[in-house]
Formats: C-alpha cells, structure tokens, sequence
C-alpha cells in the first residue's frame, strides 16, 4: 500500500483490503474439531412393549431366567460360526431355525435368538424372514408389507435395498417379501445358494438367523437348510410327539449341525420356557 493510500485509510476516504484464508486441509484439522459424521437413522422401531406382550426378549434387559437360558443356547452356536468350535463348518454363521410343526415357538426362538446375539459386544446379527408362506417376524417388525427376500432373489430388487435398520444396533432385518406361488423354488435356485454364499462372506463378523417354515408342513425348511451350516429345532414340550420329532430330523439328515430346543414346557426354571441345546442326532426312543 502506497503512502497516500495509507493517508486516505486514516481519513477513511478508502477501505482497507479484504484480508484472505487459505482453506486448511482436512488431515490439519484437529478430530475434535471435525464435524461428526451424519448418523443414518434406524428404518425400524422395535416394538418394545410388543415383545414384552408375547413373552420376547426385551433388548433392554440384560437379566432375567430368558435371557439366561438364551446365551445357553447361543453360545455353542457362536463359537461355532467362528471357527471356535472342534471342527470347522462351512458358512457356520448361517443359522436356520425351524420346528417340525406351526405353533412350536420356531418364529419365538428365532427372534429371542437375534435378540441375544444382537446384545454381543463384537457380533452383528441379521435376522431373514424366510417364511415367505407365513412370515410371522416380518409383522412381529411390522415389515410384512416392506420388500424383501423375495424381491432379492426375483432380482426386483437389490440387497442393499431391501435390508431394515432396527434401533437395536446391532440387529438388521430381511423381510420375507411378496407373495410368490412359487417360492419353494425360488428358495432352491442358484440365486439362493449366491445369496447365502454372500451374506455369510460380506461381514466377518456378522450371524445370519433365518426363520423357517415348519419341516413337515413344506418343503420350503429342507430346502433352505441345504444353505446353512448349523440349524435349531424347535420342540414343543409334552406336545410333539417323537415320531414326528424323528421324522422331521431325518431331512435334515445331510446338515452338519443339528441342535434341539425344548419350548413351552412348564418343568426346569418354572418360567414356561426353558431351552435345552445338543447336537445331532439323538435317539428319540425307536
């Protein structure tokens, strides 16, 4: 700036020049200084008081005799899908779970399952709604209406797309999409197995629960276990009788791991549900 240029600044005859900033690069700005990354927000709301309603888990409620016999039931499950167990089981973090007949508790221990694992400090779970015929946990979630499994594999939709945020953060759902006439081959084709190799291969950390229709009343739960590596069996305490449990086990024959879960009966801890886990096979008294 000149002498008279200066003169005039102090007469206020002139403005003085805008002073100018270099923008600073990102890796110089302090973290704390960053702004915090957009959080996305959950697509789903649990319905708490729903859960609590039918007897569930509740996500907030780390105690409890429910809880307890669930992390019984879970824990050979997980060390399983990571390779903790006696011998390696391919896409063991693939687990179905079925019963061999409607009105078991399969759909109940599938989301109690979910629910539990979801409570891990280093697991992700997500849970698939693969009873497209009756797909009870989708409206347990209230997604019955949503796009979902079948949509992926009709190739309607991506995967990307269809999977739903809970606020439970560790827990994602697949509902099981639109009504398909022809869904038990959709469930056996070779976008099936492509889908189940990805999901198990995507996230290293993440189990994968499908709740299945009951063995005995489609073919649909023989098919999909043809896809995982470790199934549960829901049975109904003093109800089941064992011929029917045996048949049911038989197609499931070819699966590497078969655990039992004995529902609804009222003996053990007096809470009306007690969980026993072992695995395949069992002598059912011939």
């Amino acid at each position: 700036m000149s002498i008279i240029e200066k003169a005039l600044e102090k007469q206020g005859d002139i403005s003085p020049e805008p002073a100018t900033f270099e923008a600073v690069p990102d890796e110089f700005v302090p973290e704390a200084a960053k702004p915090p990354p957009p959080v996305s927000k959950p697509q789903i709301v649990v319905n708490r008081e729903r859960l609590q309603e039918r007897g569930m888990l509740s996500p907030d409620a780390a105690e409890g005799q429910l809880a307890e016999e669930y992390r019984m039931i879970k824990r050979p499950l997980l060390m399983n899908a990571f390779g903790e167990g006696a011998e390696v089981i391919p896409h063991a973090n693939l687990i179905l779970v079925t019963s061999s007949l409607p009105g078991e508790g399969k759909t109940f221990t599938a989301v109690n399952l979910a629910l539990s694992i979801a409570a891990e400090r280093d697991k992700t779970v997500l849970l698939i709604d693969a009873d497209v015929v009756k797909p009870a946990a989708s409206r347990l979630f209230d997604a019955h209406e949503r796009p979902g499994l079948i949509d992926v594999l009709e190739r309607e939709r991506p995967l990307a797309d269809v999977l739903l945020r809970t606020d439970i953060p560790k827990l994602t759902l697949l509902p099981a999409g639109r009504h398909h006439t022809h869904a038990t081959e959709l469930l056996a084709s070779e976008e099936m197995q492509r889908l189940a190799r990805e999901i198990s291969q995507r996230y290293p950390d993440r189990v994968v629960v499908f709740d299945s229709p009951p063995l005995l009343a489609t073919t649909q739960a023989s098919v999909l276990a043809t896809h995982v590596g470790q199934v549960v069996l829901v049975v109904e305490a003093e109800a089941t009788p064992q011929y029917i449990v045996k048949e049911a086990a038989d197609m499931l024959s070819t699966c590497e791991v078969v655990g039992c879960v004995l529902n609804k009966t009222q003996q053990g801890f007096g809470l009306g549900y007690y969980a026993y886990y072992g695995y395949k096979y069992y002598n059912y008294g011939e």
